[in-house]
Parts: C-alpha cells; structure tokens; sequence
C-alpha cells in the first residue's frame, strides 16, 4: 500500500513510496497530526543519488518491524534536500551545533512545533563501532519522550533559542579590497597541495568557485602563483578518476588525495561550475586540456542530464547493478584487466591498462580500476587511443545505467545555461547556446510565475510546489545575464531584472544589506535560514552579489550596485578567515576592484563578420566579471547600446568603467589589449 509520498515529484520521496513507513512529505499537516497524536515527528532528511541514503532505506526503511515501530510512535517525515534547502539547512545547522558535524541521510527528532532536540545521520541496523542502531535511536527517544516530556521539550527549546543566537557577524557594508584578497590568496597558498593540486586532504573537492577566484585575480594582477595553483589543480583533477575519461564530466568528490577513487554520483551543479570554469582557464591560456574538458563536460550534460522538457536533471546515482542484482558504488565506471580484453583483445587491453591506470590489484574495490590518465613517459598513438576509447565506451553503455534524478532545479539549471551559453560562444558550437537558452524558456515557461516568482523544481514539465530561495533567483539571474551577453538579445536582460528586484525587496535585510536564504514572506521554521558560505554550489548570498553587480554594470542601476556592495561586506569578513568557502564571494570582489568593465558591441548584425569578431573578441576578454552588450547601433536591446554610433561605417566596440570611457575601436586586437585584465 503506497504511503502519502505517492504522488510527490521529488524522485527521491518517490523512492520511499512504497516502504511500509507511513510516510509524510513536510507540511502543516504532518505537525497537525503529530500535535493531535502527542508524539514527535522523526524527520529524515536525503536526496536521490546519495549512496547511504539508500543504504538506510533498505536497512531501516524497508524493514517491516522498525516501519510499525516508528508508524506506531512517531509522524514520519520524510524531505528532498534538494527540494526544500531551506528545511535541511535550518536542521542541518542544529546537528552541527549539536555534534559539531553534518551529512546525509539526516536524521533530526522534533516536537510537534517543530523544535529539533535529538540529532544524527546515518544509523546502522545493529549496533557498530559504537553507534546504537536505529531502532535503538527510536526506542530510546520513544522511551525521553514518554517519561521525560517536560526536559526534552526545555532542550528543544534551548536548541532554538540558542540557533537564534548564532546570527552572522556582518563585518561592515563596504567590499573587501586589495588587502583582503592577498590575504585571501595567501590563506589559498598555505592549504594547497603542490605535489597534488587541491586544497586540504582527504575526502577533496572540486573547488570550482576558488578556481574561478583564483583566474580573475591573476587577470587583474597578474599574480603567476593564482594561476599556477587554478591551472595544476584543473590538470589533476581532469587527469584524475574523479573526470569520466570516458564519456566526460565530474564526479561528486574524490575520496582520496590524489584524485583516485571518486566518490560516483554525478551532479549538475559540479559539471555546470567546472565547465565553466575550464572554460575559462582555456580562456586565459589556450590550454588544449581545458578546452577539450570544458566541451566533453558540456556534452555530457545535454547528452545525459537534459530532460525532454529541455530542462537538465539533477543527478545520477553513484550505484548501478553490477550484472549480478547487487546494487554497487561505481560498477557502471569501474574496469578490470579481464573486462579490458573482453572488449579489446590482448593486445589493446594492453595499452588501455596502460594508458588509463588500470591494474591487476585495481585502484578501487575487488580487483577494479577507476579509469585516470596518469602522467607517463613515451608517447601513446592518439588514433589508437580514441579507437579504445569509443570501443570501452560502447560496452560500457551495455551496462546498467545508474539512476537519474530527473527533477529539474532552477537554480543549478541557471549555473547549466551560462557554461553551457559561454562554452558555445568560445568554441563555436551553436548546438550548446541552444541547450542553454532551450533550459532558460523552461524556466521561463514553467517556474516563472506573472509576477516573477520562481518555483524551485519541476519534473516531466510539472512544477513542483516548493518557492525558490535566493539561489534560485540568483543563480537563474546569473544564467540569463551570461545568455543575454552571448545572444545579444535583451529579454534575457530583463527577465535578469525581474529576479533580483525580487532579491532586493523580498531577501534582503534593508538595515545591514545582509541577504537571507529565503524570502521575507516565505514558510515560517524555527529561524530564517542564512548563510553566506560557498559549499557544493554558490551560497545564494555571493551569487546574488555577483549577478547584482553584473546586472548593474549592464543597466548602470546604482541600487543593484549598492546592494551587491552591501552583500560583498561578509566576504570582506570571510576572505581572509576562510576563502576556501567564500570563493565566489571573493570572485565578486575581483570584479568590483575591475569596474567591472562595460562592453557595447555595435555592427550592423550580430551575423556581420566585422561585429562577429568583435563580440567574439569581446566575450574573451579575461577582466574579471566584464559584461558584454551586442547589437545593432540605435538599438533599445541593451541599456549600454545607446547613443553609441558605429565608427566611420564600421562595426566598433566601446569599453568603460567606473564612469570612464576608452575611445572606440574597430579592431579586434586593440579590445583584446584592453579587455585583457
């Protein structure tokens, strides 16, 4: 018998559909019974791809006896993080106060105010190295509940008071300056890893947005160290088994140092952001690698994440079946010698080992080897090597494919739209700006609403029921701005605009210039959530004040630049305390110290070759957060267009800042001079 999960649109709650947990999704009403009941709600908190997610589930979830326990002595709430951000980080941020770390699954108690008071993750199904089991979790908070009601409620709501307390310290309204981004790349310098790339030590992540921090502050100083440390780390990691050398794109993290053993879901945000950023290390240095990672990144999104909607998925899972029914961690990327020679022969399998680091003992579980491109001497016959490569990757798509999510997010579609709207611009591959702007219609279509609210998911061209929070509206904002450069049309501009009006009358605190998650008229929980930190993605907060001072530089919009100024006052704070988690926030920075630099393109059209080379020219300028006007002279598309006539005949290019102007240029090379940081 279905639970009330049936007819969600989160992949993941439709998962646990049919458990015999009588599951609800979060809602009023949940509380409601809970309150009527007098018992506490059990909240677990995941998302589709995560593997111990899963794990719980058919320990736990699945089994009959723990299901009428927890039906029996709890409302059971079952919530897709990637759905309701808001939810999990206000949760998420009691469990790390509580046990001073967080994860998923997330395991929370509360009452039925919805006050936490008994936190944790993952609970094994008997008890191990020294954690309980989860049915003694349950029986053990059954068990305060019932005798002890009046001491966990006080704890519940010391919890709560104490969350209130833990309010940001703003530092001031003004952004940070030179001073604070040495210090940042100094902070940068100290936890790199030279002999690998990367910063810090095991698990590792792709630090997307301190690698985009890393290539403005090198354009606009010059500093060879920031792009030293961007250039070695896009190397390893590409090299690495956490890129598909295969069909191309990231996985989520790297469970070792060295880049070896990735950890397999794969996620639109990482691919969007890394993208985009190899795109940019091409950019400011014609590396053939990144060129060649930026473009099979960008095809594995459309080929494997977008939706028939034209939207892109969320995630795939990191477990598929191993061909025997067993459900296992990487067996769709995974490759032994045997396996090599049943595809190849003798004698390719051979240099395929080679070639990719495939060994007799495995690099990974039971003999397997996550395919890498390890730096070897000798030179391997690149004809050869692509033959192999399209042989192992047409077998490899025999294998079970792992799960997709297949909800579309508005806010990693937004960081989707402008990689995939620069990369075709770069690289002369009209098909991705199509992708990109067949995405930004969806959103336009289905999480618009008349007055420019954003709905934060759809799945098979159904909106969800969830409103967005800044990341949404910042991140859209930041896809469309990107688009609107790149197309040269100026509805992408102004449907910009829409979303951060929004983000300066409905997420923005008016006295300090702070920006919180969700909007001042969203679902009341126990403490709005605010965070200012780059995790996985852009924290909604730095990518607000990038795509505010990107939007103001278009417009000349002197509240758009004021609030982005205002936000960039925490990374003043942050930088040179943590810029490993600020890295946008910092990328910002750049770009106000820059101007940012405001390029108009006039030609008579864009399909002109004199005004093709210069938008080209144009939108490969490397000063940091430069925006891009195109179109024809006269025209009303673009704010930055007006009154600005073509020279002598020709198509010309205009480039200001901070309130002052370069004479026109009809020549490529004399705008690359200027736009070169």
């Amino acid at each position: 018998m279905p639970n009330r999960l049936a007819h969600e649109t989160s992949p993941y709650l439709l998962q646990h559909a049919d458990n015999p947990v009588d599951w609800w999704p979060w809602s009023e009403e949940a509380f409601e019974e809970a309150r009527r009941r007098g018992v506490p709600v059990h909240l677990s908190v995941g998302y589709s791809s995560c593997h111990w997610c899963h794990v719980l589930a058919k320990e736990s979830f699945q089994d009959e006896v723990t299901a009428a326990f927890m039906n029996e002595h709890f409302v059971n709430i079952k919530v897709d993080r990637e759905e309701r951000p808001d939810v999990d980080a206000v949760y998420m941020e009691a469990v790390q106060a509580a046990t001073g770390q967080g994860g998923w699954p997330m395991t929370v108690f509360l009452t039925p105010d919805a006050e936490p008071f008994y936190f944790g993750t993952y609970f094994p199904p008997a008890p191990r190295q020294g954690m309980p089991s989860f049915r003694q979790v349950l029986q053990g908070v059954h068990q305060a509940w019932d005798e002890r009601r009046e001491e966990v409620t006080e704890v519940a709501e010391k919890i709560v008071r104490d969350l209130a307390g833990r309010e940001i310290s703003y530092g001031d309204a003004r952004t940070p300056g030179e001073e604070e981004l040495a210090q940042a790349l100094l902070g940068l310098t100290r936890e790199y890893d030279p002999q690998r790339g990367g910063f810090g030590g095991a698990p590792k992540f792709p630090p997307s947005m301190v690698l985009e921090f890393l290539l403005r502050h090198h354009a606009r100083t010059g500093a060879e160290g920031a792009l030293q440390m961007a250039q070695d780390t896009c190397e390893r990691m590409a090299r690495g088994g956490m890129y598909d050398q295969l069909g191309g794109g990231f996985a989520r993290y790297s469970v070792d140092r060295d880049w070896v053993v990735p950890h397999f879901e794969k996620m639109l945000y990482d691919n969007a952001l890394l993208c985009r950023v190899y795109a940019h290390l091409w950019r400011a240095t014609g590396s053939e690698l990144a060129r060649r990672v930026a473009l099979e990144t960008a095809d594995f999104m459309v080929r494997e994440l977008r939706t028939n909607e034209g939207g892109f998925a969320s995630a795939l899972d990191a477990d598929s079946d191993d061909g025997t029914g067993r459900h296992v961690e990487g067996a769709y990327y995974v490759w032994t010698p045997e396996q090599l020679r049943e595809v190849l022969g003798d004698e390719d399998a051979e240099l395929a080992a080679q070639h990719f680091g495939v060994t007799e003992e495995g690099t990974f579980e039971e003999g397997a080897s996550v395919l890498q491109l390890p730096v070897r001497d000798g030179v391997f016959d690149a004809e050869k090597i692509a033959s192999i490569s399209e042989r192992l990757l047409a077998a490899r798509a025999e294998r079970p494919a792992p799960g997709r999510d297949d909800k579309v997010v508005a806010a990693w579609n937004g960081l989707a739209i402008a990689a995939l709207a620069e990369t075709g611009a770069y690289f002369d591959r009209p098909d991705l700006v199509e992708a990109a702007v067949a995405a930004a219609d969806l959103l336009v279509r289905l999480h618009l609403d008349e007055q420019a609210r954003l709905t934060r998911t759809s799945k098979d061209g159904h909106a969800g029921a969830n409103a967005g929070v800044l990341e949404d509206y910042a991140d859209v904002a930041e896809g469309f701005l990107a688009l609107a450069s790149v197309t040269g049309e100026g509805v992408w501009l102004e449907f910009a605009g829409f979303l951060l009006d929004h983000v300066l009358v409905r997420f923005t605190d008016p006295e300090s210039g702070s920006l919180y998650d969700t909007a001042a008229d969203a679902e009341r929980l126990i403490r709005r959530p605010q965070d200012p930190t780059d995790n996985a993605a852009p924290s909604g907060w730095t990518a607000a004040a990038n795509a505010l001072l990107s939007y103001a530089a278009h417009t000349g919009s002197e509240p758009h630049r004021t609030a982005a100024e205002r936000a960039l006052g925490v990374v003043k704070a942050l930088g040179p305390r943590v810029p490993r988690f600020i890295g946008w926030g910092l990328a910002a920075a750049e770009a106000v110290l820059d101007g940012p630099r405001e390029v108009a393109v006039v030609g008579p059209a864009l399909d002109d070759e004199g005004t093709r080379a210069l938008h080209r020219t144009a939108l490969l300028g490397t000063a940091p957060g430069a925006v891009v006007a195109a179109g024809a002279p006269g025209s009303d598309e673009f704010p930055l267009l007006a009154d600005r006539p073509l020279v002598g005949g020709e198509p010309a290019a205009y480039v200001c800042r901070n309130f002052t102007c370069d004479a026109p240029t009809t020549e490529p090379d004399r705008l690359r001079t200027v736009l070169s940081g």
